[in-house]
């Protein structure tokens, strides 16, 4: 990875999804120092109208090698890893991720936008007339970890809190107040156990990657960060093929990801966790093995997750 850029985020309100797609992609390029013209692979999520062919399109890029996925929260990493292996076997020699999304600007327009959808379609239809839309889902989840592992509400809300607290060092985030697990609780409840701060918001914005063979490196502005290893694995949609809702895929994407890095949990110093709801975050931190099964709630609620608490070398 040779350079990494947002677009504008949070609230944007005059711009469409291709102005972010675009500004991401330049500042991208930018950070690395490389020319556009250097662009032979492209990935977008692809999802609802805008496919990688228009994105791409509107970038003035021609590439010979494309990827798209609509896999949720993990796409990026998704692609990032089609990406690297695409470069491995000689088929791009720079390859640049992109995404640009206006999902809270189309709320509050009334806009109505093809986006990517976990209810209402296919054997998905079937759970949607009963409530169990995505949020549901994953509120039902965290239930099931709460009734077999003792996992608190207040140590799911604590991930919040943190979120928040990291947030507040971050000039782009778009919430930067400090919230108190009292503030968490309560709030409007959205699905039991979720209130309103348990849930992820929607906002505005891009970024865009560029991955690039070895021998542009010595070409770039910054280091690079190398790619060691990566894993991917497609578990459910449907909750009711959901083996067991206190394990994620991610016990299988990262199992495959720290062995063919070479890299145990106990050596890793700084983790990035996706985080749309609370219970993701703490599920994610058992299953990639950095605290053992029904072990989250313990770990997240004596500040592990704060940057500022000295929690990484």
């Amino acid at each position: 990875m040779v350079g990494v850029s947002l677009s504008s985020c949070g609230r944007v309100d005059q711009a469409t999804p291709y102005t972010l797609h675009a500004q991401a992609a330049r500042r991208a390029l930018a950070d690395a120092g490389l020319d556009r013209a250097l662009v032979d692979g492209f990935a977008s999520a692809g999802t609802g109208t805008l496919a990688p062919v228009e994105v791409a399109d509107y970038l003035g890029l021609r590439p010979t090698w494309v990827d798209s996925t609509s896999v949720g929260g993990s796409t990026w990493e998704v692609m990032a890893a089609h990406a690297a292996d695409a470069i491995a076997a000689g088929h791009a020699n720079a390859v640049l991720l992109a995404y640009g999304s206006t999902a809270r600007a189309d709320v509050r327009a009334g806009r109505r936008t093809g986006t990517l959808s976990f209810g209402a379609r296919g054997p998905l239809q079937f759970e949607v007339p009963y409530g169990h839309t995505l949020i549901a889902k994953y509120a039902m989840a965290a239930r099931r970890h709460m009734i077999e592992h003792g996992t608190t509400i207040e140590q799911l809300a604590e991930v919040a809190v943190q979120a928040r607290a990291n947030a507040a060092l971050n000039p782009e985030a778009m919430f930067r107040d400090p919230i108190t697990v009292d503030d968490v609780l309560s709030g409007p409840l959205i699905a039991d156990p979720f209130t309103k701060l348990h849930c992820c918001i929607r906002s505005d914005g891009g970024a865009a990657v560029l991955l690039a063979a070895e021998e542009y490196v010595r070409d770039c502005r910054t280091a690079p960060v190398w790619i060691l290893g990566t894993g991917e694995h497609v578990s459910h949609a449907a909750m009711s093929e959901w083996p067991d809702f206190t394990v994620s895929p991610a016990a299988v994407s990262g199992r495959l990801a720290f062995e063919r890095a070479g890299v145990r949990p106990e050596e890793v110093d700084f983790a990035e966790i996706y985080d749309a709801f609370t219970y993701m975050t703490l599920v994610t931190l058992e299953d990639l093995g950095f605290c053992g099964k029904g072990e989250g709630g313990a770990f997240v609620e004596k500040g592990r997750l704060r940057v500022e608490a000295g929690n990484c070398r």
